[in-house]
């Protein structure tokens, strides 16, 4: 049951910051600008957040079968290849070319969902 609720956790947070982040990209009147609401408020990354949280998910599930506990390389790597190679690594690179960055950035966590901190 806790792997489940990890993973519907994991689901909400991918699948609602992709959905807001597609709907804000759609509006022309956001060209040049970050998203900052929704999710977007609260880590800079909910996708990817969602991404990893699903597979520890999975992993919780699967202690409950005999060798389950080797399924911890799953998650393992995503954690690692998200935060440290090619997800969060090159949207931030990618992201600082905009100058509204660098207070988005001092003001939202990078990755677990956690309330904004008062405007510096």
């Amino acid at each position: 049951m806790i792997g489940s609720l990890v993973w519907c956790v994991g689901f909400f947070f991918e699948s609602v910051g992709d959905s807001q982040l597609a709907v804000f990209i759609k509006d022309p009147n956001n060209k040049g600008k970050l998203m900052q609401r929704g999710l977007w408020k609260y880590t800079r990354h909910p996708n990817y957040f969602g991404e990893v949280t699903q597979w520890w998910g999975i992993f919780i599930i699967a202690l409950s079968v005999p060798y389950g506990w080797i399924s911890i390389i799953g998650p393992i790597t995503i954690t690692f290849l998200i935060l440290k190679v090619s997800g969060v690594p090159m949207l931030e690179k990618k992201m600082e070319l905009n100058p509204e960055f660098a207070e988005y950035k001092k003001r939202t966590s990078m990755f677990i969902p956690l309330p904004p901190k008062k405007d510096l």
